[in-house]
């Protein structure tokens, strides 16, 4: 009897554990702006990242569920100071934005524009996922653009925000046709009213049966972020659309389908600090449109393999030990802007990242070489152990939440002596709020962050052995502000406000889906 109780539980497991369904969100991390493309059975998608370098991850999928990060389009936009946090400039919430990815005979693109630069970027490789992309530019900065190739042998561009226009490239897309920039949709907003807050941008192009179907964001004065379709029998118009979809302020993508023949919307919906985040919503066909969710909403449940969870695809933890053939920094990380390469290392110390200073920084957000990794909901926590036997008096070191709103748990080194201390940035002048005197040259950070219904709080820790936790500081209310235009990330830093040349060495970077803090 006891063996077939035995049985029936390891079915029933099993059963459970093959009949899982995928569900909404898809990502739980800033992942906005998507563009995707299937290639026979394999599925791969642009996301925006602007400011930070390197910029525009690809990432790859087999079921439209599971994503890994597997390129960039670009190492550097452009080696400006806005791009180098150099003479107070950044380019917080610029960089690039909205980009399209296509394929076409055996080449992948991906195209982008960029404030900070006011160029049009087009990236082309034969192997998206080895790479490397080579990079056509040229002015102006094409506005959320969609990148076409017709039938014909033509290539284009749609952008725009309200009016949408329409530019034919020349055959080798180094630059635009003169004189074929043209009004394509004169309101592009007018199906959902005409109190907008936003107009219509986020243009996708598809073509489907031989109609074409252009996809954008806007925003009802008064409601919520919508879905604007509109569709023509040829690329020039004219264009008849319709509100395709309002649920939960979902919008901004386009269409994928799948080799069963299947469709699906691909979203995002806003969600507090932890940024914009990723959505799929079943699409069937209806007189030859697309009518996009379940009964008009987005299903919490989808008919595709489950999430076997966002690490190692999205965000990792590194324990930067590597092997002669390894990259020096696995793909989910990412530079808040343009590095100093001469300044990291994770081979001057084996097993140990080293950030060295170069220059003096005063204020966190201006300071180079900060190494960042999302955060991830509906709660995470992320942890390193530092040494800090090599900081000269005035640096600051430690762990971080990076937003505009920012928080840091660190070590300063002061008048000859070190502190654990917790820095609070979310009012417009940071302050200290704690520190701790420090003797040993080896301490334990930690921040935790709560996303849950978007309560948006951070919490942070220090530990003097790595198993009893002490928190320290105040709570850090996150914010998704405008002026970064991303989610929070954690952040390793190290700067100088006195005299450049210390170093510290990072023993491992630590990042889990669950925090000590109850709701």
């Amino acid at each position: 009897m006891k063996n077939k109780l035995c049985l029936l539980i390891l079915f029933l497991s099993i059963s459970c554990l093959t009949n899982l369904k995928a569900q909404n969100p898809v990502i739980f991390a800033d992942c906005p702006d998507m563009s995707m493309l299937r290639v026979g059975d394999t599925y791969y998608m642009t996301s925006t990242t602007m400011h930070m370098s390197p910029g525009v991850p690809i990432m790859k999928s087999k079921d439209l569920i599971n994503w890994k990060i597997v390129n960039y389009a670009y190492d550097t936009l452009a080696n400006v100071d806005a791009m180098n946090l150099n003479n107070g400039k950044n380019a917080y919430g610029r960089g690039t934005w909205a980009s399209c990815l296509r394929f076409h005979n055996g080449t992948y693109y991906v195209s982008t524009f960029s404030q900070t630069t006011g160029k049009t970027y087009i990236y082309s490789t034969k192997d998206i996922e080895k790479g490397p992309l080579n990079v056509i530019s040229f002015r102006p900065s094409f506005h959320d653009n969609t990148l076409f190739f017709d039938d014909d042998g033509r290539n284009y561009l749609i952008y725009g925000a309200g009016k949408l226009r329409l530019v034919e490239l020349k055959a080798d897309l180094t630059g635009v046709i003169p004189e074929t920039d043209r009004v394509l949709i004169e309101n592009a907003s007018a199906p959902a009213g005409p109190n907008i807050n936003l107009g219509a941008e986020g243009s996708q192009l598809f073509k489907v049966k031989d109609k074409y179907y252009l996809f954008n964001i806007t925003w009802p004065r008064g409601g919520m972020r919508t879905v604007v379709v509109h569709r023509a029998d040829k690329i020039t118009g004219p264009y008849e659309g319709k509100v395709a979809f309002q649920d939960l302020g979902l919008a901004q993508g386009g269409l994928i389908d799948t080799p069963d023949g299947k469709w699906y919307a691909y979203l995002f919906r806003d969600f507090g600090s932890v940024g914009r985040i990723p959505y799929l919503v079943p699409v069937k066909w209806e007189d030859g449109w697309p009518v996009i969710g379940v009964n008009g909403k987005v299903p919490e449940s989808l008919d595709l393999p489950a999430s076997k969870g966002l690490i190692p695809g999205i965000v990792a933890p590194d324990e930067f030990t590597r092997k002669r053939t390894d990259a020096a920094l696995p793909l989910v990380w990412q530079w808040n802007h343009n590095p100093d390469n001469k300044l990291w290392s994770v081979s001057e110390r084996k097993g140990y990242l080293r950030l060295t200073t170069g220059r003096i920084d005063t204020l966190f957000v201006m300071a180079k070489n900060t190494l960042t990794q999302r955060t991830i909901g509906p709660v995470c926590s992320g942890s390193t152990c530092i040494d800090v036997s090599n900081m000269k008096e005035g640096d600051f070191a430690g762990l971080a939440l990076l937003q505009r709103k920012f928080g840091q748990v660190g070590v300063k080194y002061t008048n000859g002596a070190k502190t654990i201390v917790m820095v609070n940035g979310s009012a417009s002048r940071p302050v200290e709020a704690q520190s701790v005197p420090l003797t040993q040259k080896t301490v334990y950070l930690k921040a935790e962050c709560d996303f849950r219904d978007k309560t948006d709080i951070a919490y942070f820790f220090y530990s003097l052995d790595g198993k009893s936790w002490t928190p320290i500081g105040s709570q850090l209310k996150m914010e998704f502000s405008m002026p970064h235009f991303m989610g929070y990330r954690f952040g390793l830093f190290n700067y100088a406000t006195k005299n450049p040349g210390g170093c510290v060495d990072f023993d491992y970077f630590h990042i889990s889906d669950q925090i000590t803090q109850k709701q």
